[in-house]
């Protein structure tokens, strides 16, 4: 019995992983039940077996893809200063534009999170103020809740940023509107100009 709870909480978390790189991909409303379960190896009935319906899995994949960005990013970056600028040059890489799937969650679907129900809407408040509140951390570490609209303004601006990057056919453009957007993130979290000159 411990194995089927065990092996069916992994199945769902399997769903849920492929479903947040398929909504970056291709939209939330761009994804049907078929193909996130066929990109999850299952079959289409397997889908109510583990959610109540696809805003169920919308609300879920949300908050696990802005969980990961937290894990693999946030709580990675050095305390202070250098954390802010580590995160700032992750964000607006050209790495991370070119990868849409594994990219950020933001970037790719707060249009459609605007138009979602209300527990998705929720997971995406939750699962984004986890990343806020670690960049804020960082900018004011001894009052983190003092700093949390500057870093969501600077977090907004980065994913506005992003998707334009990434929406300019122009790749030359695209580049140097990152390595603005690296300048101006910097300017406005207070990080020192002679570091905002030398992009990676």
């Amino acid at each position: 019995m411990r194995y089927r709870k065990e092996h069916k909480q992994a199945t769902k978390q399997r769903i849920i992983e492929a479903a947040g790189r398929r909504f970056k991909r291709d939209g939330i409303d761009g994804s049907g039940i078929s193909a996130l379960m066929k990109d999850a190896g299952l079959t289409n009935g397997a889908f109510y077996t583990h959610f109540t319906s696809k805003d169920d899995l919308v609300a879920l994949a949300v908050a696990d893809q802005l969980q990961a960005q937290n894990a693999t990013i946030v709580t990675q970056a050095a305390p202070g200063r250098p954390g802010l600028e580590q995160i700032v040059r992750w964000y607006l890489s050209a790495r991370h534009r070119d990868s849409t799937d594994d990219g950020c969650p933001s970037a790719a679907l707060l249009d459609e999170i605007r138009r979602c129900a209300d527990p998705a809407k929720q997971a995406y408040t939750d699962g984004v103020l986890l990343v806020i509140d670690g960049i804020a951390a960082r900018l004011a570490p001894d009052d983190p809740r003092s700093a949390r609209t500057t870093a969501l303004s600077a977090y907004a601006m980065m994913a506005g940023t992003l998707q334009l990057s990434r929406a300019l056919a122009d790749r030359r453009l695209a580049d140097e509107l990152l390595e603005q957007g690296i300048r101006n993130a910097f300017t406005l979290l207070g990080i020192e100009h002679e570091h905002a000159t030398t992009v990676t």
